[in-house]
Parts: C-alpha cells; structure tokens; sequence
C-alpha cells in the first residue's frame, strides 16, 4: 500500500478508522478488522474477508484502509493466491495529471489510473461502496 503511488496527505484519522473498522465488521464478507501494525501506532486498518466464500485457491482477501484528518483515503483491495496477488487500489488525493478521486485498476493496482466511479466524503459510504463492488466482483467473477 505504501510507495510511489500513493502520496500521503496529513496523518491518519484514527477515529474515523475506528468507526470504519467497527462498521466493516457488520458485513457479510468481512471476518474481522485490525490495526496493523497495531491500534496505538496504525499505519492502516486490514479488514480481512472470508477467503472461504472465494473459489480455491485464493487463500487470503483483505481491503487495506488509510483515511487521513483532511479526508483523503486509499482503499486497497487484495486477494492472494499461490501465483501471487490480484489487485486494485480506490484513492482521492492530490495527484499530477490525474483526478483526485481516482483508481488504480486491476490485476496490479500500479497500471493507469482512470477516474473512481466510487467517491464522496463520507467514510462509510465510501467503504461500503466499495464493498459493494468486491459484492459484485464475487458473484460475477467467481459465480458464487
């Protein structure tokens, strides 16, 4: 989640990724949520999601959160698997020749970045959203 891509902007919200972790937790997908590295110095909040409603071999799914005090976010969603990791990353922050809200598509999360369909300030909204679109993923990628 960190690198190159992703420019910070001010420090983590910690109390909005407080609420955003106890609301995740109320989603059918999502199993549990943790600070990592842990809750007294966050650097992202990991919301882990059931591997076991994915298709063999995924064997780890996971939406990596960073919200900051001026309201940017990146949202980076993973799935694993012994070929390695499939990928998109969902971020509204200040970026040369792209839009603030933007996307960092799949199968790498690195290539081209196209405008987000998901955007808004309000943290749950977005985090739902985008729950909403791994939803989707789920039932038409993998038929489930």
């Amino acid at each position: 989640m960190s690198g190159p891509e992703f420019d910070a902007s001010g420090p983590l919200d910690v109390s909005t990724l407080e609420g955003l972790a106890g609301r995740a937790t109320t989603h059918p997908l999502v199993t549990d949520a943790t600070f990592e590295p842990d809750s007294i110095s966050p650097r992202v909040l990991a919301i882990h999601l059931d591997s076991e409603q994915y298709p063999d071999p995924i064997s780890e799914v996971r939406l990596d959160i960073r919200w900051f005090e001026g309201g940017d976010y990146s949202m980076h969603y993973v799935e694993v698997d012994p070929e390695g990791m499939w990928q998109c990353r969902w971020d509204r922050h200040p970026k040369p020749d792209a839009p603030y809200e933007h996307v960092h598509p799949p199968p790498d999360a690195r290539s081209a970045v196209e405008p987000s369909p998901i955007n808004g300030d309000n943290h749950l909204a977005v985090l739902f959203a985008v729950l909403g679109w791994i939803e989707e993923r789920l039932r038409e990628h993998y038929d489930t």
